[in-house]
């Protein structure tokens, strides 16, 4: 296993030579300046309003363009553990870049655990720092802060984990390019079923809650933001819960105590598949 931080590195060196922390930087520079820009204007929108809404101004506010920001957070950490993790197999292997790396005696197994540990090196710290960054933005806008801090940003880290596995258990079968569309539309899905959850609730469909419910848990990521949501307000009552409840792009739903299991399950799994899938690839 002595190999395992090698082949980190060298996943990171690769990046840093493809300019991918480049792009991710200067998309993230961007999301925080438009972020600040648009916390601060909307505090000081509803600051004119003084005491006239019938709810706290303040909190519902902040709950509801931090819960923007968590999807902000979790579609750049998406796209930067797709980006690590889309070419890992196949597309080293066309690139000619992979034949000597799997050699005794580094092995296969090796390889593709390297790769994640590199990807999951990145991705959860950066997850942390965007999710850390965007409250204290929030903070200093309009002095609102979450109910739970430490909780939904291990969530969303884990979530791009999810992401991470599957994008390496992807490019065992795809080529770069239809790996990295197949881990989008998989993303989309997760996003879709929290919308439907939505609807039910909104129509009270037993099906439609039920499909959601089942297509989150099958793309677990979506479960996680769920959770995370719903605890950054978890202590809000009334009008403020409800509306970070109804939106956007999925519900607050608090998961339970089993969704930390299920996680962790999902992703021995989904690791488990790929070794065994990548030990019978012929490269």
């Amino acid at each position: 296993m002595r190999a395992v931080p090698i082949i980190a590195l060298y996943a990171l060196e690769e990046a840093l030579r493809r300019r991918i922390f480049h792009v991710v930087l200067v998309l993230t520079a961007l999301y925080l300046a438009l972020y600040w820009l648009g916390a601060d204007t909307a505090f000081e929108e509803v600051q004119q309003f003084g005491g006239e809404l019938p709810v706290e101004e303040k909190e519902l506010t902040g709950g509801t363009l931090f819960g923007l920001s968590m999807f902000g957070t979790l579609f750049l950490g998406a796209v930067l553990a797709a980006f690590l993790t889309l070419g890992a197999v196949r597309g080293d292997a066309e690139r000619g870049l992979l034949q000597p790396l799997v050699v005794r005696p580094l092995g296969r197994s090796a390889l593709l655990v390297g790769r994640l540990l590199g990807a999951a090196a990145v991705c959860v710290p950066y997850v942390f720092a965007v999710f850390t960054a965007c409250a204290l933005i929030t903070r200093a806008a309009g002095d609102w802060w979450p109910d739970q801090f430490l909780r939904p940003g291990a969530e969303l880290a884990a979530g791009v984990l999810v992401i991470a596995v599957l994008g390496l258990l992807g490019s065992v079968f795809l080529s770069a390019t239809a790996n990295g569309i197949a881990i989008f539309m998989v993303f989309g899905a997760g996003l879709v079923a929290g919308l439907l959850g939505q609807i039910g609730e909104a129509l009270n469909s037993d099906t439609l809650q039920t499909v959601a419910e089942r297509t989150s848990w099958a793309l677990p990521f979506e479960a996680l933001y769920q959770d995370a949501l719903y605890r950054i307000t978890s202590e809000s009552r009334g009008f403020t819960g409800l509306a970070i409840q109804l939106g956007p792009f999925g519900g607050a739903q608090a998961a339970g105590s089993n969704l930390q299991l299920w996680v962790a399950t999902y992703f021995v799994a989904a690791l488990g598949l790929t070794l065994a899938a990548f030990s019978r690839k012929d490269l």
